[in-house]
């Protein structure tokens, strides 16, 4: 693989920095006896966990990394005593410019932070959005953040989706979290209002894929991937459901998917909720809510998981911001029967 050049070219929308953003010492060192009969990439893992599992597949399908001084598959098993030679390879990070906006930070230390997303905000720049988005702000506050893939950012939230969300501030730390996100290790809980009344909680199995024909949703596929969202009622009005939610898995768009499927999309969700229809008897203040009420009403209210560096317990919850919160008091206070 060719050394990457140093400097800012244009890829598609994105500006992609090509400087290196970690070590590139070569090592050499020996597998150990005791990971014996584990795949490579496995074994790799292991011997070198400030790095994930999926970017040292690819330096080794690259030839950054061989063994025994020849190339090999990450499924090969290991022996134990082979002497592996491994040269780190600068990263390709998409970026943008740094921009002063304002963030609300619930939490912060030196090795990760947790924001507050405002509903609007666009988290990743884009097709539409190449300034003005979270990440611009992220590099504005911590300016190291360039140095992290997708800024340090570990998941996503909707443009609409307002709440909590989890951002590393160094490599190590961007690999220990998104590896306790595949093992389902950090908790996510959402808050959201559905049309409907549920008779009561429940968990949506159902998988998740691009729909076939509008490529900018998604749709439950039976060849999609596996998805899973438990939900318990919070409060019930006389036409909606408020309902507390609980990730297992983190698909695109996966709560609006999975309750619009169920038949109790999401209020306000201007892409899988459909033409807006104002219940029987709804109040006058209730319908002039709704029909301004233009995102999805979902909030991601709590985030928990065991910090990467002290092994101490993070766990933040926060309220959702005032036209949520506006919008269930007119519910509560509506019986419609005006």
């Amino acid at each position: 693989m060719p050394p990457l050049l140093a400097g800012w070219s244009k890829v598609g929308e994105y500006t992609v920095n090509y400087g290196p953003v970690m070590s590139a010492e070569k090592q050499i060192i020996t597998i150990p006896e005791e990971l014996a009969g584990l795949r490579l990439d496995q074994a790799l893992a292991r011997m070198f966990p400030e790095y994930s599992r999926s970017r040292l597949k690819e330096w080794l399908l690259a030839g950054a990394i061989t063994v025994a001084g020849g190339p090999k598959r990450p499924r090969d098993a290991v022996s134990g005593g082979e002497i592996v030679t491994f040269q780190p390879q600068a990263e390709i990070s998409v970026r943008a410019a740094a921009e002063p906006i304002a963030l609300e930070i619930a939490y912060e230390d030196d090795d990760l932070l947790v924001v507050n997303k405002a509903a609007g905000l666009v988290v990743h720049p884009g097709a539409g959005n190449p300034a003005g988005t979270l990440m611009n702000g992220l590099l504005h506050h911590v300016p190291t953040l360039e140095e992290i893939p997708r800024a340090g950012i570990i998941h996503r939230l909707d443009k609409d989706t307002s709440g909590l969300l989890l951002v590393a501030k160094s490599l190590t730390v961007h690999t220990a979290l998104v590896r306790l996100l595949a093992e389902r290790e950090i908790s996510r809980h959402y808050l959201a209002v559905c049309n409907g009344v549920l008779t009561g909680g429940g968990t949506i199995r159902e998988p998740i894929s691009r729909h076939p024909v509008d490529r900018k949703r998604m749709s439950v596929q039976q060849n999609g991937k596996p998805a899973v969202t438990h939900f318990t009622v919070k409060e019930r009005f006389a036409a909606f459901t408020y309902v507390n939610v609980k990730l297992e898995t983190g698909r695109t768009h996966q709560i609006r998917v999975h309750f619009a499927h169920r038949r109790h999309a999401l209020v306000g969700d201007q892409t899988y909720g459909g033409r807006l229809a104002l219940p029987k008897g709804a109040s006058d203040e209730l319908i002039q809510i709704l029909r301004h009420f233009k995102r999805q009403a979902l909030h991601a209210t709590r985030l928990a998981f065991e910090h990467p560096v002290s092994g101490e317990m993070v766990d933040l919850e926060t309220a959702p911001p005032k036209d949520f919160q506006m919008l269930v008091e007119t519910m509560r206070g509506d019986t419609g029967n005006d």
